[in-house]
This record gives structure tokens, C-alpha cells and sequence, in this order.
């Protein structure tokens, strides 16, 4: 069975990869389904987000593909033939707000399934939104994201 992990990803981390390697361990493929939402400020590009998790998870072959889409997440789900969705939950209140998304899919697509992955205890208070705050004021997020991704932190913000 294979799966879509949908996100704008930015940046990909280590709490993404973890949800990434665990479906791993329970579906054939997964398509990461990079957001292009170009009304939202984004501190990467598309095609600087799709470069860095094709080389965080380039380990994994063909079981993972990275893909862009824009619109509805339905309609690519249809594209990819796939009805299926996986997305990661680190606490109560990420649960309304994907049971909420998940019954407004289900009711334009009524195949439509979400696998729920608890995020692990190390990973859960992990976020893009804090990751880009802390690293665009000089600390270190080495621990929360993956090489690739602090790597490239390390050349947008320079000398902090």
C-alpha cells in the first residue's frame, strides 16, 4: 500500500522523518507531497524544500517519492490514485484539527483514509515554525533536523 504524507515541510525535520521511516515500517511507498502555497511566506523554496528531502531520504530508494502539488489534497490524491494520507500528531490539540480536515476530505472523497502517527517523545514539541525561530536567532537546532536541513539553516542564517 502506498501513502501520501502532505506538508509545506519547512524545513524538513527530524520530527517529518521520523513520521516518514515509521510508516516505512507498515506501507510498500510513501509520496512526500511538498505544498506549493505561494501565498505563504516560506523561508525555503519548492525547489529547495523537494532537494533537501530527496536527500534526507534518498536511503530509501523508490519507497519514497517527493513530489509538489498545489489545491486541494484530494484532487492529488486522486492524481496519485491513492486514498490514503498519513500525518504525524504531537499532541491533543493537532487531533481536532486533523479529525476536522479528515471529515471535510472524507466528504468530497469517500474512499479517502488518514493514518495517524503519534509523534515520539523526542520529536513531539519539534515544529518547522520553531525550528526556523530558533536557528534565525543563532541557536542550534543540529538535534532537530536532519544534516542536510541544518546545513542549509547554517547558510540562510550565516555568522549567528
Amino acid at each position: 500500500m502506498r501513502a501520501i504524507y502532505p506538508g509545506s515541510f519547512d524545513p524538513f525535520t527530524n520530527g517529518h522523518l521520523d513520521i516518514v521511516e515509521r510508516a516505512l515500517k507498515v506501507l510498500d511507498s510513501v509520496v512526500i507531497a511538498v505544498l506549493n502555497n505561494s501565498s505563504k511566506k516560506s523561508l525555503l523554496n519548492l525547489e529547495q524544500k523537494i532537494e533537501l528531502i530527496h536527500e534526507v531520504l534518498q536511503k530509501y530508494g523508490n519507497r519514497v517519492e517527493v513530489e509538489s502539488f498545489s489545491g486541494l489534497l484530494v484532487d492529488f490524491c486522486q492524481k496519485k490514485n491513492t486514498y490514503v494520507v498519513i500525518r504525524g500528531l504531537r499532541a491533543v490539540s493537532d487531533f481536532d484539527y486533523e479529525h476536522a480536515i479528515f471529515l471535510m476530505n472524507r466528504k468530497m472523497y469517500p474512499e479517502f483514509e488518514t493514518l495517524f502517527f503519534m509523534s515520539s517523545s523526542e520529536n513531539s514539541f519539534i515544529s518547522s515554525t520553531i525550528i526556523k525561530e530558533v536557528a534565525s536567532l543563532g541557536g542550534k537546532v543540529i538535534d532537530q533536523v536532519p544534516d542536510a536541513v541544518n546545513r542549509k539553516l547554517l547558510e540562510i542564517y550565516p555568522g549567528k
